[in-house]
């Protein structure tokens, strides 16, 4: 893997090695760094993982719109994580002419458009109209489950990008029936780059995907500063063995970060935004 500074512009097209780029790294409250959301690049083809309330500003400072943006993957409904989305509905529906894919399961579909979505929305400038669908501005592409899993596990193909979506433990802060509890994922990419989103600390979970993804080679973490609450705490990540923490970025941090030193304690780093991690 090697790190490349962009040109001027973020482009969404390569010469066909896997590049993820983050337009942000922060926390939900970041006022710094721009909120978690990744664009995955590979070829002609791109995915954006999540599109926050500040997404379309971060795109913007990399020379990029949200109309140039055409598939997209929700891992669950906050607004670091869906607050960008009905800007980015509305600017191709009305500015590019355009229906987005969104590469999420029938069933939170209809959690991410009835909670989330359909307040704004629902209601188009027809006064005597039918009110739109989640229908009118996305279309949904088929997961196929993939059975046998611990944990709900589905795949999918965004042209050559290769993702399996699984679920997490966010919210609540415990494990529960998975139809009970927040509906939230985190991602692994081409079968080699594991990317958690927002999650508690779950060994659990890591030892499965490293088992199951042996050729990983590269986690991007969830991380807060502190302990408790509903994100894996770098305290906790600490625990972990060396071999597993050398391949850790983390992310979804706070802006105060003095004190932490995660090379020193045998991470890979923080994740930076703004650059392309490159995977040949």
């Amino acid at each position: 893997m090697r790190i490349e500074k962009t040109n001027g512009k973020l482009s969404l097209t390569n010469s066909g090695e896997l590049s993820l780029f983050f337009l942000g790294t922060g926390s939900a409250f970041t006022k710094t760094n721009f909120q978690t959301n990744l664009l995955v690049i590979k070829g002609k083809d791109h995915i954006l993982i999540d599109c926050g309330s500040l997404c379309s500003r971060a795109l913007k400072k990399y020379g990029q719109t949200i109309k140039n943006i055409d598939n997209f993957h929700i891992t669950h409904s906050h607004a670091d994580h869906t607050g960008g989305l009905e800007e980015a509905a509305f600017m191709n529906m009305y500015g590019a002419n355009k229906t987005l894919s969104m590469y999420i399961t029938p069933e939170y579909r209809d959690v991410l458009w009835e909670n989330t979505l359909k307040g704004g929305l629902s209601y188009s400038e027809y006064s005597n109209g039918p009110n739109l669908t989640f229908d009118d501005y996305f279309k949904l592409k088929p997961l196929k489950e993939i059975p046998g899993s611990p944990r709900p596990l589905y795949e999918a193909k965004c042209g050559s990008i290769k993702l399996k979506f699984f679920r997490t433990i966010h919210v609540p802060n415990k494990k529960g029936s998975w139809d009970k509890i927040f509906n939230s994922t985190g991602v692994v990419i081409d079968d080699r780059i594991i990317f958690t989103a927002d999650t508690i600390f779950d060994k659990e979970m890591l030892d499965w995907l490293c088992e199951r993804f042996p050729n990983t080679e590269a986690i991007f973490h969830d991380c807060q500063m502190f302990d408790g609450g509903v994100h894996a705490s770098y305290n906790e990540l600490s625990t972990l063995p060396a071999e597993l923490r050398k391949k850790i970025y983390l992310c979804h941090y706070s802006d105060v970060r003095k004190g932490f030193t995660p090379r020193r304690d045998g991470f890979a780093g923080f994740a930076v935004p703004g650059v392309y991690y490159v995977f040949d």
